[in-house]
Parts: C-alpha cells; structure tokens; sequence
C-alpha cells in the first residue's frame, strides 16, 4: 500500500516542507532508512541522521529548524512520536485479516462466539464462554469454562484464561501470558502447607495491553483487577487481589505483592518489586529495581531498595561512592585526635 506525504500529512494535521508527492510504502529507523521509506525524529540524539537518511519522508516536531540542507521530505507535527504511532496503527489496522473458525479448534457447545472472529486450529475454548465481536484468537489458546472476552480482542499463541476470568474489549494479550492461575495461598500447618483455594477471578478491563509470560492470579475472593489502559511488559507477576490502577505501566519482571492497591497513571521500572497489602497513590514513579516497602502518598519519584526519594537515593549514591576516601580520612582523624589527647 502506498501513500504520498500529501495523505500523511492530512491523517496527522501535519504540514509539508518538500515534496508533497513523495512516496511511501514501509517504515524504517532513521540511521536505517531507505528510499519508499518513513522515518521520524523526536529525540535530538538522532538529529545528525536527519541529514544523511535515505527516507524518503521523516516526521519531526514543529518547532524543529534544520542547519543543513536534507534531502528528504519533511512532515511537521505536534508530536513525532505520537504522529507515528497513529500511522503505525492505522497500517497495521489496513491489512486484510483472517476470519472464520478452523475446524480443528475446540469450542464447546454451549459457548457463544460473536462476529467476524477468527479462531486458529488448536484453540480450546470451555463450556459457557463467551467471546465477543472481532476477536483473533490464535493456536494453542485455551479458554477456560465461564471464561468472557470483550470485542476486538487479539489473544497470541498458547496464552492461558482461566475459569470465569474477565476479558474487556480492545485487549491484547501476548504469546504465553496467564490469567487466572491460583493465588499464592498456603496455610502453615504442623504437617506442611495447606492450600487455600482460590475462589475469586481476574477481571481485566478495556484497552489493557499484557505481554508474553506474564502472570495474573486469580483472587482468593472477589477479583484481582486490571482497570482500563494498563499496559504490561513481559515477565510480570501480578498476585491475587491487587488492584492495578487505570494507564499504570510496567516494565519487564516487575513483582506485585498480593493485594496491593497501585494507583492511576503510576510507571513501574523493570525489576522493581512492591511489597504486599500497600496502596500506592496515584503518578508514583517507581525505579527500576527499586523495592517499596509499604503504603505510598501518590506523586512520588522512588529509587533503591528499599526505597526512597529519587533525588535523596542520588545523594545517598554520590556518598557511597566516596566512603572508602571518607574511612581513611576518618582514620587519620581519629589518630589526630588521640595524639592531641595525649598531649
């Protein structure tokens, strides 16, 4: 498919310097680009690449002003990298998709599929399920019994949902990743654990993103939910009964303690881990690595473990690194003064 940046322009309200009959038919990065190419610039490390691309057209910000001749087509936008993401959306939503539901998946009678889906071979879905309209859902997926999923759904290969879990719509679930699993419920007892089961559900609301081999437990009772927009990486732990505030994200192998309640808006760094039965207000910015250790006020930037304020575990860092100076000034010090004692 081809577009001229004449139609870019109008799908991101951009303006055109250059040519406005440029063509374009696939995307590159800047330092790769190639003739039929688009590219972007956003961040200012990779302006030098402006100059030298093979793109045919790059998307920049507005206020950007060039200091040398660029041979490329320029199309300038609000948001560079925002502009992107709606064109990258719009081509991936323009090819054909498949439709139909193979012969060799699994669906039980009683379950109830919704309009112009696509069920790949190999798929299980239970007894009572639902599965709404425009969902893709690949091989190897397997709906448990109760299970419901929202519309336009897209569910990867080998992704597990457990019994009477929760989809919304407009959910993207990557290859692997399970919902619903049990808790982490054991009571101690002279002759070892006992399980406790796990009677509640996962519900995960709409436009939620989660990546391959993350993990979703189950509550104990009620529901561990997920609200609207939160955006999960890969290898995440998310235990039973937490409650992950709306458009909160989270980078690879970040650790939920079970029933903690995060806020709206938060940004999990990778590794980070957070300590169970805490609230974590709203906006909270939790490093990577960083582990917390109770309940938060909201607004917070937080860094090392267990955490702290951002700009005080900087301080704290810069002094760590001067400790061994700091011993041996201390040393001489104290001989100093045993020597003045003396006299």
């Amino acid at each position: 498919m081809i577009f001229t940046a004449k139609q870019i322009a109008s799908f991101v309200n951009g303006e055109v310097v250059g040519n406005e009959n440029a063509e374009i038919y696939t995307f590159a990065k800047i330092e790769e680009g190639v003739q039929g190419a688009l590219s972007f610039l956003a961040n200012p490390k990779y302006t030098d690449y402006i100059y030298t691309t093979q793109s045919s057209v790059v998307l920049v910000n507005r206020d950007f002003q060039p200091s040398q001749e660029i041979t490329a087509t320029l199309i300038k936008v609000d948001n560079a990298y925002e502009s992107l993401a709606k064109l990258m959306t719009m081509y991936e939503a323009s090819k054909p998709k498949k439709q139909g539901i193979s012969s060799l998946a699994s669906i039980a009678p009683t379950a109830k599929i919704g309009k112009n889906c696509y069920i790949a071979p190999y798929a299980v879905i239970g007894d009572g399920c639902v599965v709404g309209d425009n969902c893709y859902i690949h091989s190897g997926v397997s709906v448990g019994d109760g299970a419901k999923i929202g519309n336009d759904c897209l569910i990867y290969a080998n992704v597990s949902i457990y019994h009477d879990c929760r989809i919304g719509n407009n959910c993207i679930l990557h290859s692997g990743c399970v919902i619903g699993a049990d808790g982490f419920g054991f009571a101690p007892t002279a002759d070892g654990y006992e399980k406790i089961p796990q009677m509640g559900i996962v519900v995960v609301e709409d436009n939620v993103e989660i990546g391959a081999n993350t993990c979703i437990d189950r509550a104990t009772m009620g529901a561990t939910t997920i609200h609207s927009g939160v955006k999960l990486d890969n290898l995440i732990q998310i235990a039973h009964n937490c409650e992950i505030g709306s458009h909160t994200a989270m980078a690879a192998q970040v650790a939920v303690a079970g029933t903690t309640k995060m806020g709206e808006w938060c940004i999990c760094g990778g590794q980070a881990g957070i300590s169970g039965h805490s609230t974590i207000g709203d906006r909270t910015t939790i490093g990577p690595q960083c582990g917390t250790i109770g309940n938060r006020k909201g607004g917070e930037r937080l860094l090392g473990s267990p955490a702290m304020d951002a700009k005080d575990y900087i301080k704290a860092t810069a002094y760590l690194k001067r400790l061994p100076d700091m011993e041996k000034r201390i040393k001489e010090l104290t001989k100093e003064l045993e020597v003045l004692k003396n006299k």
